[in-house]
């Protein structure tokens, strides 16, 4: 992970160039920071066994979507997935890659990850910027021990389109009405304050350099940053940490196939030990490529990252997709996903 340590200590710069140069056999693939760590960890392990790489740039769901639509890559990937009327108008597929959680990261003297509980209604009216220190009663409330400072919060989202920001949101309207009316849910939203930063990696780099900041990343951002999470109170009244077995609990009772494209939103799930931010990210390709050679090499390396990458998830803590889910959208790729004579390139 040494190449994704880098980027995270310099802030964000192109994806690109955590890879070793792009040649002609290079998978190239745009799209959403959140899966990003892992995707990463997953190219290294790929080159080494097969030799090809994988040229991915970190520039956010909204960028990634831009790029399959125009083919400039092979393919995107997005946090917050098309319908299927948008997959039908651009002649794309989609597919969950892996799933993860968003926590709410802080910047506070005194303050340990973990140690700092927090509930949806109270984070939506930080985002809101109507709570505005962090002595606040509410806060206050959920935390009666912590020694909380009289000092401004420092909001940090994202500045450009983006699936986290796509999940963060949709969480925070359905348990705020108050929110969904003044925000909403999109990729990109009004923010009433705070300060904008591109991708997880430039919110984790904000936060970290500054007092007093609360922002939003995947959870793998938080622990290689060495940011401080804060625990949540979920839909069941449960206090919970963010862990791989809380984010399995969120995406247990997940219908994937009741959506096109899997586009199944994991937010505010039920159940005690559910992760209440749990979100899935997706991959984009056309279904008839203009290089379907390119795209064959792609579905190549999800099907290696679907049987061999499981660990490596583990490891950051993401969640692998459940071995039917797999199934399922590998049989998809064989009836959807053809070259120009109709046969399938998987």
């Amino acid at each position: 992970m040494k190449h994704w340590t880098v980027i995270a200590a310099a802030g964000f710069i192109a994806a690109a160039a955590a890879f070793a140069p792009a040649n002609a056999a290079d998978i190239s693939g745009a799209g959403a920071s959140f899966p990003y760590p892992i995707y990463t960890k997953w190219a290294d392990s790929y080159k080494k066994e097969t030799g090809n790489g994988l040229n991915y740039q970190s520039i956010g769901s909204g960028g990634g979507i831009k790029q399959i639509q125009a083919k400039t890559v092979t393919f995107g990937a997005t946090d917050a997935p098309l319908s299927g009327a948008d997959l039908d108008k651009h002649g794309l597929a989609q597919f969950p890659a892996v799933m993860g959680g968003i926590v709410a990261v802080v910047n506070l003297d005194g303050i340990k990850p973990g140690e700092l509980t927090i509930d949806g209604p109270t984070l939506a009216k930080i985002f809101l910027s109507e709570i505005k220190k962090w002595n606040d009663p509410a806060i206050q409330k959920l935390n009666p021990s912590a020694k909380l400072p009289d000092q401004a919060i420092a909001i940090v989202h994202r500045s450009d389109g983006s699936g986290t920001t796509y999940n963060f949101v949709y969480y925070l309207s359905e348990v705020s009405p108050d929110f969904k009316s003044k925000v909403g849910v999109n990729t990109s939203v009004q923010w009433p304050a705070g300060i904008g930063a591109k991708g997880n990696e430039g919110v984790a780099n904000n936060v970290g350099n500054t007092k007093g900041s609360i922002g939003y990343v995947e959870y793998a951002y938080a622990l290689q940053n060495k940011l401080t999470h804060t625990k949540m109170i979920n839909k069941s009244g449960k206090t919970v940490e963010p862990t791989a077995e809380a984010f399995q609990a969120a995406a247990a009772n997940a219908d994937w196939n009741s959506q096109p494209g899997y586009g199944v939103i994991l937010a505010n799930q039920p159940g005690d030990a559910s992760w209440p931010m749990t979100a899935a990210t997706w991959i984009l390709v056309h279904k008839k490529p203009v290089d379907a050679a390119a795209t064959g090499e792609a579905l190549k390396f999800f099907a290696w990252a679907f049987k061999n990458g499981d660990k490596a998830a583990d490891e950051l803590h993401y969640v692998p997709m459940p071995e039917k889910v797999v199934t399922s959208i590998e049989a998809s790729w064989k009836k959807d996903i053809t070259d120009a004579t109709g046969k399938p390139i998987f």
